[in-house]
């Protein structure tokens, strides 16, 4: 998983999503830690249905 820092991610958008579609999840990192993470829809989707299952 690729690691962006937010100034990247802010400017470079259209690419970290490209590359999320084509490699998976894709960090966002703020002052130097990981903030966020960009993920295809189809696992977002999945590990939704994982937290409905008890």
């Amino acid at each position: 998983m690729n690691s962006w820092p937010i100034q990247d991610a802010e400017v470079r958008f259209g690419e970290i999503l490209d590359t999320c579609l084509k490699e998976g999840p894709q960090l966002a990192a703020a002052r130097g830690e990981d903030a966020a993470v960009l993920v295809p829809i189809d696992e977002w989707n999945r590990l939704q249905g994982d937290l409905d299952r008890p």
